[in-house]
């Protein structure tokens, strides 16, 4: 008769070295660090288990002592850089200004370690920093009179909005290096273009809406209003 298979177990509830042996030569705060910066140097293509091994001068076998692969790698890397949040002792009770500066956060780290935007998806929450930060937030939004449900379905909306922008962003900032002419002359090209149609008066409900359009905000304005509008959605 075959054997059950093991029933699976968060990173977070296992002892930190599951093999036998010395004392462990490394930490998961080693290992979380290393690949956090082999990341940042080279994307989330550049992690794998050798390359984190070789970053800790181990052997690639041995590191499967602490991790079973690369999805628990994941995990201790979001972890990680989830520790970089600055939280106060206690909200200030305003939730929106709170959330507001939350999500100001939430963006800045994923600007410093870009290819978050690529994992936050396959990472499940609720590893340490994550729980640390979701209590906070509840906290802010304590004085919210919605339920619970709602309350963490506006911190996934916070979270979705920063995570798209900063795809975004960094997305035209790629695409803008690939450029065989400068972005200034790309865009002069696409606004003479678009011009010319909407003066064809083909698009009158565009023309209409570009006459009253303001001009193009900062990135960080442009964000925060994003940002104001879904916080003012909700009370």
């Amino acid at each position: 008769m075959a054997g059950r298979a093991a029933e699976p177990e968060v990173i977070w509830a296992r002892p930190e070295r599951t093999g036998r042996g010395p004392r462990p030569a490394h930490s998961r705060a080693d290992i979380a660090a290393a690949a956090v910066r082999i990341a940042d140097a080279d994307g989330i293509d550049g992690v794998s288990m050798r390359r984190v091994a070789a970053e800790l001068g181990c052997g690639t076998m041995s590191l499967y002592n602490y991790v079973t692969g690369k999805a628990d790698l994941y995990e201790l890397m979001v972890d990680a850089v989830s520790g970089e949040y600055e939280l106060p002792d206690a909200p200030s009770g305003d939730w929106k200004a709170d959330m507001l500066a939350l999500g100001r956060q939430t963006r800045a780290i994923m600007h410093r370690h870009p290819w978050l935007t690529r994992v936050m998806s396959t990472v499940y929450g609720f590893s340490p920093n994550a729980l640390r930060y979701l209590e906070f937030c509840l906290g802010c939004l304590a004085p919210l009179d919605v339920p619970g449900g709602a309350k963490m379905e506006l911190i996934a909306m916070v979270n979705g909005t920063a995570l798209v922008t900063v795809a975004n962003e960094l997305a035209m900032a790629e695409r803008s290096r690939s450029l065989p002419w400068s972005e200034e002359r790309e865009q002069a090209v696409r606004a003479a273009y678009l011009g010319r149609e909407v003066a064809s008066g083909a698009y009158p409900r565009l023309a209409a809406l570009l006459a009253e359009a303001p001009a193009p905000e900062a990135p960080d304005k442009a964000f925060d209003r994003a940002m104001r509008r879904l916080l003012d959605s909700f009370g």
